[in-house]
């Protein structure tokens, strides 16, 4: 049974990849990995486990997103609200990220088509080694492109944008603007310039695991457009015919451009 099971899913996914190549793919994808603790309590096991699992599964959806062609993926691994997490939960999550991105960094020359990585967020709160595997990522990894992988790290969506307006405001300042000068200059344009994403077309997908049905602050200014994709699985269990799957909705809604 269970091998008459397997082969029906490999058809199923066969006939779902054929469909999802023959319409327009998103190009920027967004990915809120979220279930790592729950995935890990189900199999009685500590969190730090469902961690590592997450982590692992990065390496199998950004094959997914290269055999389909999708440049861009943006990942929200760790909120800002996670660092007031205890920190014997806290340290071993914070060791994973940095084994995670130093281990992709390392792998992007390997790759058919290597991705250049990027970590933002209030990155000034995160721990000497962290900041240091994130820079040392962006520097292996700084001559590939146009693909590109980010990493929202100590991130928080009012943060960016309230970053985004303290940036402008103080460019204004340096050239001598005065108050009433510096506020006329914003406006949805001039923030956009600002945001630790301005170097990328928004997201026009955005994927959240685990059955929570809400962004919980990723992205809020550049998700405006975004279709978004609310997966039953947590993240770890998170698998090519889900990916797939989310990539079939966003084209169908695509397509109907909302309606």
């Amino acid at each position: 049974m269970a091998l008459f099971r397997d082969l029906l899913y490999r058809v199923y996914e066969r006939v779902l990849e054929r469909e999802v190549l023959a319409a327009p793919l998103p190009q920027h994808v967004g990915l809120i990995l979220d279930g790592n603790r729950r995935f890990a309590r189900s199999n009685g096991e500590d969190a730090a486990s469902g961690h590592k699992l997450g982590a692992d599964k990065m390496d199998e959806v950004l094959a997914w997103a290269e055999d389909l062609g999708i440049p861009t993926i943006t990942a929200w691994i760790l909120s800002i609200d996670n660092l007031d997490r205890p920190a014997s939960e806290l340290a071993p999550l914070i060791e994973i990220i940095e084994q995670k991105v130093s281990q992709l960094a390392l792998a992007q020359a390997d790759m058919k088509f290597p991705r250049r990585i990027r970590g933002f967020g209030r990155l000034d709160l995160l721990s000497p080694s962290t900041r240091e595997a994130l820079a040392l990522a962006e520097e292996r990894t700084a001559e590939h492109g146009p693909w590109a992988l980010n990493f929202a790290v100590g991130y928080g969506g009012r943060e960016e944008i309230a970053d985004a307006v303290k940036l402008l405001l103080l460019d204004a300042a340096r050239q001598g603007r005065s108050v009433e000068e510096a506020a006329a200059a914003v406006c949805p344009e001039s923030i956009s310039r600002y945001l630790y994403t301005a170097e990328h077309s928004d997201p026009d997908l955005i994927i959240r695991t685990s059955g929570e049905v809400r962004l919980g602050g990723f992205m809020l200014w550049q998700s405006v457009y975004s279709e978004f994709y609310f997966c039953d699985v947590y993240w770890p269990a998170f698998r090519r015919i889900d990916f797939l799957r989310a990539v079939r909705s966003y084209q169908d809604r695509h397509q109907r451009r909302g309606r």
